[in-house]
């Protein structure tokens, strides 16, 4: 007797095999971190780093808002209104990174915390 083939050559050929996990994963879940201490303080130097470039962050974002508008107004003769306008454009993207910074600082506390 000849052995009967599990699949007929279509592809995929291992959609009648068993699911390799048989239980499924967790995507959120909160697995215990146990870290080298010089690597904890490591990851909380490049935190404090990536916090304290922050105000730098706000800083370059309105110089460049404000010099392109200024710019701008040599170009179309609108002497303080580009250059206004894009102080605030600047000023908002420069909070924009604030906040995200906050934020992904906020996810760091929560991750050394556990």
């Amino acid at each position: 007797m000849e052995p009967v083939p599990s699949h007929r050559g279509d592809l995929p050929q291992d959609s009648e095999l068993t699911p390799v996990h048989r239980s499924t994963v967790q995507a959120h879940a909160k697995l215990p971190v146990h870290h080298d201490p010089a690597s904890r303080r490591g990851r909380q130097m490049y935190h404090a780093l990536s916090a304290s470039s922050v105000g730098l962050e706000l800083g370059i974002a309105v110089v460049i808002g404000v010099l392109f508008g200024m710019f701008l107004d040599g170009r179309l003769g609108t002497e303080p209104w580009m250059m206004l306008l894009f102080m605030g454009f600047g000023l908002v993207a420069g909070f924009r990174g604030v906040l995200r910074a906050v934020r992904r600082s906020d996810r760091a506390a929560e991750l050394e915390v556990g």
